[in-house]
C-alpha cells in the first residue's frame, strides 16, 4: 500500500527518477521523433507527465476540477502538454520550451508535489497516487518507443535472465463457479476507473495453460504457413494481415536456416524458450484456432490468477513481490523467470513476463463512474481490448491480479504475448 506519506514521497522521487533515464541517453537527431500513430514526441512526453502531475496533485480540487483558478507554472503548459485536449499529430507542430526548461518544470513540479503531499491528509491521497501511477504507465510506455524506433535501451542496470523451465507446459483445470471480479471497495489499495467496483461473475469450468506461449510455440505456428492461411484468422484479422503484409511477429528475421529477432537497436537469435512478445490480438487468436485452442476471457484469466477466485492480490499471495526478477526492467526483455513465490494454482509467470492478451472487449464495469481523470478509460470502451498480467517493463507496485490493461486489436508495439485455454472438449 502507497497510503503513508513517506512511502508514497519516496515513489515519486523514484518514478521521476527512472522516467528522466529512459531518454537520458539519446542525443542530437535521435530526439528527434517521426510521426507515428504509436509514439509521442519526446519532449511533449516529458512535458505532459510533469503536466499531468502539477494538474492533479496542485491544480485540480473537486470545486474546480478545471484547474482554472491555478494556472499551471509552466507558461502555455494547458495548450501544449494537456493530451485530453492537444491531438496527437498537432504535437510534432507545436513551438515547446527548451530541454533544459522542460526539466526545471518536472524538477519544480515534483518539489511542489511533494510539499502539498506532506501536508495532505489521507483521504486526499488519491490524486498523489494517480499522478505515480500515471508516470510509471509512461515510464513503459517510453521503453516500447525506444524499442519501436530501433534506438538503444536505456543505459540500466540489468540481472542476468533465469534458466528457462525444464518442464513442459501443461493445462491446469479450474472447476469455475461465481466469484468477485474487480477491486474491493474496503481492501486501501489505489484502483483505476474500469478496475470499480467488485462484482459477481460466473466461469464454467476451463482449463489454462501453466505458462505464456513461447517463441518456439509461435514459431512452429509460422513455419506452417500459419500466416498465409486465413482458416485461422477473424475476419477483422485477416485485413489487418493483409494491410499490413505480415508472416511472422513484428521483429523476427529469417537468419540463415534459423530466425533472429530485433530488440531496440540490436539483432539477437530467437530464444525458443522466452514468451513471444510483441503480437497483436490478431496474432494471438489466430495462433489459438491453429492449436486448437483459445483465448481466455478476462474473468477466466482473473479467476485462474486469484486461484479460483480467492482475494488473493497476487498470484503468489496477498504480498507485495519482492525482488520478483520479472518485474520493474530488471530483466533486458522477458523470460521465462520464476515468480516471487508459487502460486497455489500451480500456474507460473502471470504477472511480470508479458502482457496477456484476452477475448475480451474492453468495457466498463456494472456502475461504472468515470474518476477525476475522467478521460482514462471511458473514450477507449468497446474499441480496445483487455490485456491482463504487466510485463517485464510494467512497475511492480502497479501490477496485480484485477488490473485491467487496454490497446487496440492490431497493436503489435506493446510487450504483449498470450496464454492460452483449453477449448471445451481438448487439451494439451
Amino acid at each position: 500500500m502507497l497510503n503513508g506519506i513517506d512511502a508514497l514521497a519516496d515513489a515519486l522521487r523514484e518514478s521521476r527518477e527512472y522516467t528522466l533515464s529512459m531518454y537520458a541517453h539519446l542525443e542530437g537527431a535521435q530526439w528527434r521523433f517521426p510521426l507515428l500513430e504509436i509514439v509521442n514526441p519526446p519532449d511533449w512526453e516529458l512535458a505532459h507527465v510533469g503536466y499531468f502531475q502539477e494538474f492533479f496533485c496542485l491544480r485540480w480540487r473537486p470545486d474546480d476540477p478545471g484547474g482554472a483558478r491555478r494556472p499551471s507554472r509552466l507558461a502555455n503548459a494547458d495548450s501544449l502538454f494537456d493530451s485530453r485536449t492537444v491531438p496527437h499529430d498537432d504535437r510534432w507542430k507545436l513551438a515547446y520550451p527548451p530541454l533544459a526548461a522542460i526539466h526545471g518544470y518536472l524538477r519544480e513540479t515534483l518539489e511542489r508535489t511533494l510539499e502539498d503531499l506532506a501536508a495532505s491528509r489521507e483521504d486526499d491521497r488519491h490524486r498523489f497516487r494517480l499522478a505515480l501511477f500515471h508516470e510509471d504507465m509512461h515510464g513503459e510506455a517510453l521503453l516500447m518507443t525506444l524499442h519501436t524506433l530501433g534506438l538503444a535501451p536505456p543505459r540500466r542496470a540489468h540481472i542476468a535472465p533465469p534458466p528457462a523451465p525444464s518442464g513442459p507446459v501443461r493445462d491446469v483445470r479450474f472447476a469455475g463457479g461465481e466469484f468477485l471480479q474487480g477491486a474491493r471497495r474496503d481492501d486501501g489499495e489505489h484502483a483505476f476507473d474500469n478496475e470499480k467496483w467488485a462484482h459477481p461473475v460466473r466461469v464454467e469450468p476451463f482449463a489454462m495453460a501453466s505458462r505464456p506461449v513461447s517463441n518456439g510455440e509461435f514459431l512452429a505456428f509460422v513455419e506452417e504457413g500459419g500466416y498465409a492461411r486465413d482458416e485461422f484468422w477473424s475476419a477483422e484479422g485477416w485485413r489487418w494481415r493483409e494491410a499490413t503484409g505480415a508472416t511472422a511477429p513484428r521483429n523476427w528475421m529469417r537468419d540463415g536456416e534459423g530466425w533472429s529477432m530485433r530488440w531496440f537497436d540490436s539483432r539477437v537469435p530467437l530464444r525458443p524458450e522466452e514468451p513471444v512478445v510483441q503480437v497483436c490480438r490478431h496474432e494471438a487468436e489466430a495462433w489459438c484456432r491453429w492449436a486448437g485452442r483459445r483465448l481466455p476471457t478476462e474473468s477466466e484469466w482473473e479467476f485462474a490468477a486469484r486461484n479460483g477466485g480467492r482475494d488473493d492480490r497476487y498470484p503468489w499471495g496477498g504480498a507485495v513481490p519482492s525482488g520478483a526478477q520479472a518485474l520493474d526492467y530488471r530483466l533486458e526483455r522477458p523470460a521465462m523467470a520464476p515468480d516471487p513465490a508459487a502460486g497455489a494454482s500451480g500456474l507460473e509467470m502471470m504477472i511480470g513476463g508479458v502482457w496477456e492478451w484476452t477475448a475480451t472487449s474492453f468495457a466498463p464495469y456494472p456502475g461504472f463512474e468515470k474518476d477525476a481523470y475522467a478521460e482514462y478509460s471511458e473514450p477507449w470502451f468497446h474499441s480496445h481490448g483487455t490485456l491482463r498480467g504487466g510485463c517485464f517493463a510494467t512497475r511492480s507496485r502497479m501490477v496485480h491480479n484485477r488490473w485491467r490493461n487496454f490497446y487496440l486489436p492490431h497493436r503489435n508495439d506493446v510487450f504483449a504475448g498470450l496464454r492460452s485455454c483449453a477449448l471445451a472438449d481438448g487439451s494439451m
